[in-house]
């Protein structure tokens, strides 16, 4: 029976996440996961896509604080519930929505490790982010993330690219959220209503892949060519590629490895491969 085997958070949008046993589920996904951003001069939002650099920040939460570390950076400490400071407003890919920002200081370290001005900014609650209507329900809400909540990958799917490609990369490469193992290899391109644990959760729709899972999350390396290649022999539809789908969920609780994962509904594989 599919079950939760791996939960990882990104508290700050594309560095490194944290992989937790147990998390807390909020409306607009996983607890902190996505709050905070960096953006450049003109308030548009920074990724591994852009500044590779960012894969070497990695992030740990402890006691009620955000450590942020990068190599040779004395470690930077962020309130989880940081004061309220400057309202912006900032964009992510086509949408705008109000951040607040955190401090000089941190605005200096990220500018000073990634070498490019920036600022990290943070989600309070008062500002709501609502999901494409074309895939969700009025109610839905997310952070920083790319449009959607969750993320959510097999292993079996990493382990067919993975034989196929002849190398062994890490599910960091692409990023989910929420990893599924004993399941068969793309289950999740079918499934569209699911619970996992308490939590139930709606795939609207696939993952299509840009070039951060070329990007070594450990050296901040590009691969020319895996898994973007492979990706695009077996994976390909309308000119893009996909891995993963994205997912929306329907009540608040808490999320534990381990947790088994009911399949309600399914349907055609979404993207619509042989």
């Amino acid at each position: 029976m599919p079950y939760l085997s791996h939960i990882f958070l990104y508290p700050i949008k594309s560095v490194t996440g944290i992989q937790v046993n147990q998390w807390k589920v909020t409306k607009t996904g996983l607890e902190y996961d996505r709050q905070w951003m960096l953006v450049d001069e003109q308030q548009q939002f920074l990724s591994q896509r852009r500044l590779h650099k960012m894969a070497r920040i990695k992030t740990r939460i402890q006691d009620d604080q955000l450590i942020v570390s990068a190599p040779g950076q004395t470690d930077l400490s962020l309130a989880l519930e940081p004061l309220q400071q400057d309202s912006i407003n900032v964009t992510i890919w086509h949408d705008q929505c109000s951040a607040q920002t955190i401090s000089h200081i941190a605005d200096q370290w990220f500018s000073e490790f990634l070498q490019t001005p920036c600022r990290l900014v943070y989600q309070p609650k008062t500002s709501q982010r609502p999901v494409s209507p074309q895939y969700a329900h009025a109610s839905d809400q997310t952070s920083f993330s790319d449009g959607f909540p969750f993320l959510i990958a097999a292993n079996a799917s990493l382990a067919l690219l993975n034989q196929k490609m002849g190398l062994s990369l890490s599910m960091q490469r692409f990023r989910p959220n929420l990893v599924i193992s004993d399941s068969a290899s793309y289950a999740e391109d079918t499934w569209r209503s699911i619970n996992i644990g308490d939590i139930s959760f709606r795939l609207p729709k696939p993952c299509s892949r840009c070039s951060v899972p070329q990007i070594n999350p450990e050296t901040a390396m590009t691969d020319k060519k895996e898994p973007l290649y492979t990706l695009s022999r077996t994976r390909k539809w309308n000119n893009k590629v996909y891995f993963g789908q994205n997912a929306l969920h329907d009540n608040k609780g808490y999320l534990q490895v381990g947790d088994k994962l009911t399949i309600h509904q399914s349907g055609p594989a979404q993207p619509p491969l042989l």
